[in-house]
């Protein structure tokens, strides 16, 4: 018997960069998990769709964990992913988003030693943004995640949808100090909001978290959980069988 498939699921970018990163993220999960078919699948922009990379595996015979690789819900995991899932009970289950996790926030301060940040620096944490308010509150929960482990201030900016601004939040942390201001990427890949992140007017922008390994971490995490509720309907065997 076949052990459930993962899909990893992104929002699906133009950007070349932000494409390499989801193939990334794929094969990082295929090395961490030999004998699992690893598929990606977009629910935006890009092809392939969840839906028929989810449908294809089913044909073939695989129950299905889909993952998908957004940092918080939204209309794309509340919707596009549930309608997905929904078209195979018992066939097929989705694990929700990689955020909030305390992985990620090690990922994060691992971009910034990576963009040389010195500690103590006035950090803004950087969110996608969302006019949901469930969202709203969890990138200020990373925002205080990232503080309680950052020696120096910390405050949350959205790129969209929500305030105060990126930019805005520059600004305030800039009349603060006298000496530089970072921004702190909590973002999956390259794209259009991390082109916009790095015109906000830090002193210093990270790098998306992308193919960190604290990130694929949640990923295998996320797929385990998920195939112990397929496991459950006696459908396959562990993932560590």
């Amino acid at each position: 018997m076949n052990q459930p498939a993962v899909v990893v699921c992104a929002h699906g970018t133009d950007d070349p960069d932000g494409r390499a990163t989801v193939l990334g993220i794929a094969a990082a999960v295929a090395a961490r998990l030999p004998g699992v078919v690893v598929r990606d699948a977009y629910v935006d922009v890009q092809s392939p769709t969840l839906g028929e990379v989810v449908d294809e595996l089913v044909v073939a015979g695989l129950s299905v964990v889909v993952v998908p690789v957004l940092l918080t819900l939204g209309f794309h995991t509340e919707v596009d992913v549930a309608r997905a899932v929904g078209r195979h009970p018992g066939r097929v289950v989705s694990t929700g988003p990689l955020g909030p996790h305390e992985a990620l926030v090690d990922a994060l301060l691992g971009r910034l030693a990576e963009a040389s940040v010195a500690p103590g620096t006035p950090l803004v944490v950087a969110v996608a943004g969302s006019s949901r308010p469930a969202a709203i509150r969890v990138g200020h929960g990373v925002g205080d995640a990232v503080a309680a482990r950052w020696d120096g201030p910390v405050t949350v900016g959205f790129l969209s949808a929500a305030s105060p601004t990126v930019p805005d939040a520059v600004a305030a942390a800039r009349a603060q100090t006298d000496g530089p201001v970072a921004a702190a990427s909590y973002l999956v890949g390259r794209g259009f909001f991390q082109r916009k992140l790095e015109r906000a007017g830090a002193d210093a922008v990270s790098a998306p978290l992308g193919v960190h390994p604290r990130l694929i971490d949640v990923v295998v995490e996320r797929y385990r959980a998920g195939a112990s509720e397929l496991v459950a309907d006696g459908l396959t065997p562990r993932p560590d069988a």
